[in-house]
């Protein structure tokens, strides 16, 4: 079973390179790197002061590899490879030619940096938005700014036009249900936090059609809004009838819930056209720097490359990607070699539920033990504050020493709870878990909209970034010993 997935994988690659360019295709010779100076092993047993001192051990190779990214030649490489890879491909649903031309882009990206890049197939859903448009008809005309959310189906090809019932809340929705009938239902939830209030959004459309709704709209999910609609993806509840749903702007939902509130009629034609596909082939992109000395053991450091389809898909995760791109450059760079593989996954179709990770994790969770640590940048490349990590109170303490290594950078704090949908099944399973905590009170502002791109981005923000990412890569991937789970 074995042999054959490997055979299917490699299969899978070769017919997708074949659609590269010869030039695209060329690995460039290994580059011969030096181990660098390490801490001479200890072969007794740890107790806090060993670890301590072999971590203390790195402080000159951190503070390499943090000038290097900071004040070095690479200083602002990472935002301008963003740039040019943003501004190239653009946005990057699942499912769609650009996500396509994107594994391309990145593989011949990461081919040329000279480092090991191979690709490992997925299949992954392909919604397509459409056409869609939403007017308010009664008691005055007004357009609506929409965005359908994911998975969502269509309206008939005329539209919905129908009564609006507006709620603030599921609650309110259960006691007034004998009014919902035959309404289009419009939330009106107040933003409390993204992981509190994002249930508007997941669940909205089967909560208001279990009460015989004939779609929802629904206010977008952020705490501030100039008139921009935010996307998503939705769930339907099996069993239950699937009606069109969509994000309307923070301005619209509270314009319509102060209409009703006065007890006038409100009357919206909604329609979309969106619609869903056949799933489709796609690829996780992977990228390695092999270990020296146990190169089956794996440090692994990652962002989904996909997108939603609008905005340039900079922030949400362009820059994750890119990060964890730079640390092995950074490493590369420098001659380092440490002795595990430091591996970077460029997850596909994050968006649509961590898809392209849940089949990573089916292939490789056979060889859990291996994993020694894997890590995630999925809330933006703002100003980092912390590390977050999950493991082990042994591991903690490693890494407690470890984030001390940083700070020529001011990042020394190390914050319980990582997260990131596309590491969280290997948390669970017991692999301790790393993820990048930022400045990110604008981050919500853009999730999901025309407004992630470029702009967003600081090129001194991604450097901070990156020189964490690649110190914590590399010093946990040269440690004498893996972390205690």
């Amino acid at each position: 079973m074995f042999r054959r997935a490997v055979l299917h994988i490699l299969l899978s690659s070769f017919l997708f390179l074949s659609l590269l360019s010869l030039s695209d295709c060329h690995v460039p010779p290994a580059r011969t790197m030096s181990h660098g100076a390490r801490p001479m092993p200890n072969k007794g047993a740890k107790n806090v002061s060993n670890i301590a001192a072999e971590v203390a051990g790195y402080t000159g190779v951190a503070k390499q590899i943090i000038d290097l990214a900071v004040f070095g030649v690479a200083q602002n490489r990472s935002y301008r490879r963003l740039a040019d890879f943003t501004d190239t491909v653009g946005n990057r649903v699942s499912g769609s030619h650009n996500l396509d031309r994107a594994i391309k882009y990145m593989y011949s990206a990461m081919t040329k940096d000279g480092l090991d890049v191979h690709l490992e197939p997925v299949k992954i859903p392909h919604w397509v938005r459409g056409k869609e448009s939403a007017e308010m008809i009664v008691p005055r005309a007004k357009n609506l700014a929409i965005l359908g959310l994911g998975s969502s189906v269509g309206t008939p090809p005329d539209g919905i036009q129908a009564e609006v019932l507006v709620v603030k809340s599921f609650e309110e929705l259960k006691q007034r249900a004998s009014d919902a009938e035959g309404k289009i239902v419009v939330f009106n939830q107040p933003f409390v936090s993204y992981g509190e209030t994002v249930a508007y959004r997941e669940y909205g459309a089967s909560e208001a059609a279990k009460v015989g709704a004939v779609a929802t709209l629904i206010r977008s999910i952020t705490p501030l809004s100039i008139n921009s609609p935010h996307t998503g993806w939705q769930d339907y509840q099996e069993g239950v009838k699937q009606i069109p749903t969509a994000c309307i702007t923070i301005e619209d939902a509270e314009l319509m819930w102060r209409i009703a509130q006065r007890g006038q009629k409100i009357v919206v034609k909604l329609t979309m056209g969106a619609r869903t596909l056949p799933d489709v082939d796609s690829f996780n992109t992977v990228a390695e720097i092999k270990g020296w000395q146990h190169p089956e053991q794996v440090v692994l450091l990652s962002g989904h490359l996909d997108s939603w389809d609008v905005g340039q898909g900079a922030m949400d995760d362009g820059g994750g990607a890119m990060i964890s791109w730079e640390a092995l450059s950074l490493i590369k760079d420098l001659g380092l070699r440490p002795r595990r593989t430091l591996r970077t996954v460029l997850w596909t179709a994050e968006e649509q539920g961590g898809i392209g990770a849940q089949q990573y994790y089916n292939f490789h969770k056979g060889n859990l033990s291996n994993f020694d640590l894997i890590m995630e940048s999925d809330m933006g490349t703002f100003t980092p504050v912390a590390l977050q990590f999950s493991g082990s109170d042994a591991a903690k303490k490693i890494m407690e020493e470890v984030v001390k290594l940083l700070a020529p950078i001011n990042t020394t704090k190390l914050e319980g709870g990582a997260e990131g949908t596309d590491i969280a099944l290997w948390m669970k399973a017991g692999v301790p878990g790393a993820s990048l905590h930022v400045e990110n009170s604008r981050y919500f502002w853009f999730h999901h909209t025309e407004g992630d791109t470029m702009t967003v981005q600081d090129p001194g923000d991604m450097n901070l970034c990156s020189a964490l990412w690649a110190v914590v890569a590399y010093v946990v991937a040269d440690l004498e010993d893996m972390l205690p789970r």
